[in-house]
C-alpha cells in the first residue's frame, strides 16, 4: 500500500508541481469555455437548417444531415490532428493568421483545440437541439404561423426558446464530456492539465500530477453532474403534474 501511495498521492510532488498543474487546468477551462459557446451557436446553426422546410432548402438540409453523420463519426482527435496539421498550409499569405492563430494572445494550437472542438461537438449538439425542437408540439408552429409568423419568426420567437428549456440538462451532459475531450489537445503541444500531469510523470516517474489532475476534473464535473440531476428532476416532476391536471 505504500507504494500505491507514494505512485498516485505524493504529497511532496503534489505541493511541488501544484501551481503548474493548476496553470495547465486553468487552460483546460480557458478552452473547455470557449469551445463549449461556441459549439452552442454553432449546433443551434446546424439544427435549424436542418429543420428548413420546403423543396427550396433541400441542399441546406443534406449539407447539415451529412456535416453531422460526418462530424460524429470522425474521432476528435482525428479531427485535431487534421485541422492542426493542415491549416498553416491552407491559409497563407494574408491570411495566414487564420492559418497560424493567436488571437487574444492565445497560442495556435489552443485555437486548433477550439476549431476541432466546436466542429465536433457543434454536431452532437445540433442532434440535442433537433430533439428538443421536434419535441415541441406541432400544433405550437401551427398557432404562431395563423398569427402571420414566417417559419423563421415562428422557430425564433415560439419553437426554439422553448425547445432550449427542455434540452438544458443534455447540453450540460455534452459539456462535461466536452471538458474531458479538452485533454486531446495536449497531442499537438497544448500545455493543459494532462500534458502538464504526464510532464511531471516524465521527469519523476510518478502519477502524483497526474492524480491531482483527475481531481481538479472532478471538482467541476461533479457539481455539474448534480446540476444536470436537477435540472432532470425539476422537468420530471413538470411533466407529473401536467399529467395529473390532465387526468383530473
Amino acid at each position: 500500500m505504500s507504494v500505491f501511495f507514494h505512485q498516485y498521492f505524493d504529497l511532496n510532488i503534489i505541493g511541488d508541481n501544484f501551481t503548474f498543474v493548476l496553470k495547465g487546468f486553468g487552460q483546460t477551462l480557458e478552452l473547455s469555455i470557449v469551445s463549449g459557446i461556441l459549439a452552442l451557436f454553432w449546433g443551434l446553426i446546424l439544427s435549424l437548417m436542418r429543420q428548413t422546410p420546403g423543396r427550396a432548402a433541400a441542399p441546406l438540409r443534406f449539407v447539415s444531415i451529412a456535416y453531422i453523420d460526418i462530424f460524429r463519426g470522425v474521432p476528435l482527435l482525428l479531427t485535431i490532428l487534421l485541422i492542426s496539421g493542415s491549416l498553416p498550409f491552407v491559409f497563407t499569405g494574408s491570411l495566414g493568421f487564420i492559418g497560424i492563430p493567436r488571437w487574444f494572445g492565445k497560442s495556435d494550437p489552443f485555437w486548433y483545440g477550439v476549431i476541432a472542438i466546436t466542429l465536433t461537438y457543434g454536431a452532437y449538439m445540433a442532434e440535442v437541439y433537433r430533439a428538443g425542437i421536434e419535441a415541441v408540439p406541432h400544433g405550437q408552429m401551427e398557432a404562431a404561423r395563423s398569427l402571420g409568423m414566417n417559419h423563421g419568426q415562428a422557430m425564433r420567437h415560439v419553437i426554439v426558446p422553448q425547445a432550449v428549456r427542455k434540452v438544458i440538462p443534455p447540453l450540460l451532459n455534452d459539456f462535461i464530456a466536452l471538458m474531458k475531450d479538452t485533454s486531446l489537445v495536449g497531442v499537438i503541444g497544448m500545455i493543459e492539465v494532462v500534458e502538464a500531469g504526464r510532464t511531471v510523470q516524465g521527469e519523476t516517474f510518478n502519477s502524483s500530477a497526474l492524480t491531482l489532475g483527475a481531481i481538479l476534473f472532478v471538482l467541476v464535473t461533479i457539481p455539474l453532474a448534480r446540476v444536470v440531476d436537477r435540472l432532470i428532476a425539476g422537468q420530471q416532476e413538470k411533466y407529473q403534474r401536467g399529467g395529473l391536471v390532465g387526468a383530473a
